[in-house]
């Protein structure tokens, strides 16, 4: 057997293992210090017929995480965290190609990334592979999954990786705060425009056998990106995007977005900002969000 497959936390998650080995690593992570929770403010804010979910990070939090990470650039230089990830923070394999690892400063709890193994670029397109090790976790656990098309779209790394987190973001109301926007039609398989959506956008609801399907997932998916005006580019042996966006991923839908930039007026924006949930680092950008509404953030970085 490959060394890599029987180090701690490589070896493959069998089925109705994740949650329960999730929480296991996740206890494990939390006591040797390797993952580093970010203390968060939350405000919601009603607009739109949406609960909007905006999260504050703590002063104190984010010059913790921030030395942290000048210190981890000092003593390594430049590097790939996930080539090859913490042991700490890795939960399993999932099929052959990818790790189930968690986000060292995560904001929301439980929130995993899907790394591949060998290095593929953030900016290529994802694979049916891709869907399929997404698809296992999301048929073990439900949750959102989502994907960051390149820096402009909020990714923070040049290794591709998938992330998700469990649902419901907030414990009342939809499970994904901008549900009530998603008015799409109920027939499954058809790629549409929301009409209470006001940026562009794709959305395609799912049939209730989807995940099943990974293939069924990675058609959807090439049809959302052909409709939101993103297309496929050699370059050597990879097939990258056109263009940033970001996806997100439910049991009953998909719904793809195109960016144009990855901040407005100080304040980023990543997949979750889709979902219904924003992320600031000062009180002035809450007040400003506050003021102008999420939406028009929205608008603004995909205009």
């Amino acid at each position: 057997m490959h060394p890599e497959r029987t180090r701690p936390g490589t070896a493959a998650l069998a089925h109705g293992e994740f949650w329960p080995r999730l929480l296991e690593r996740e206890r494990h992570a939390l006591e040797r210090g390797a993952l580093q929770p970010i203390e968060t403010q939350q405000a919601l804010l009603e607009r739109d017929g949406v609960t909007w979910v905006v999260r504050q990070v703590s002063s104190l939090a984010r010059k913790a995480r921030d030395r942290e990470r000048r210190q981890t650039q000092n003593d390594a230089g430049p590097s790939n965290p996930f080539l090859p990830p913490e042991a700490d923070l890795t939960i399993g394999a999932v099929g052959h190609g990818h790790l189930c690892i968690f986000n060292k400063f995560n904001v929301i709890e439980h929130h995993i990334l899907l790394v591949t193994r060998a290095f593929e670029h953030q900016e290529c397109l994802l694979t049916p592979a891709d869907f399929s090790a997404l698809a296992w976790c999301m048929r073990e656990r439900g949750g959102l999954g989502f994907y960051n098309g390149g820096r402009v779209a909020g990714a923070s790394q040049t290794h591709k990786h998938l992330q998700w987190i469990p649902l419901p973001l907030l414990e009342t109301g939809p499970a994904v705060p901008i549900a009530p926007l998603l008015d799409g039609p109920d027939a499954p398989g058809r790629i549409v425009r929301c009409p209470a959506l006001p940026l562009p956008h794709a959305f395609v609801r799912l049939a209730p056998d989807a995940l099943h399907g990974n293939g069924d997932l990675y058609h959807h998916y090439i049809a959302l990106l052909e409709a939101i005006g993103i297309e496929a580019l050699s370059l050597g042996d990879e097939t990258r995007q056109s263009a940033p966006y970001n996806l997100l991923l439910t049991r009953d839908w998909m719904l793809a977005v195109p960016r144009t930039r990855e901040c407005h007026d100080g304040i980023s924006v990543n997949a979750l900002g889709f979902a219904g949930s924003l992320f600031v680092m000062q009180a002035g950008q809450l007040e400003r969000i506050r003021s102008s509404g999420p939406l028009a953030l929205l608008q603004a970085v995909t205009d």
